[in-house]
């Protein structure tokens, strides 16, 4: 199942540092692109709770 980030993002980046494969895209909020592979680390590292299994 593939994760999003809501409206709760605060575009700190410690998702995108985390992200094995560099799927997180930089933007007024970040995104998730197609190249994830639902490890979860990004869901793990947001500190406002932006990202969830979706």
């Amino acid at each position: 199942m593939a994760y999003k980030i809501s409206d709760a993002c605060v575009a700190c980046g410690a998702c995108k540092d985390a992200c094995p494969v560099e799927a997180i895209m930089e933007g007024d909020v970040y995104s998730i692109a197609d190249s994830c592979i639902d490890c979860g680390t990004c869901a793990d590292t947001c500190p406002a709770g932006a990202i969830s299994e979706g």
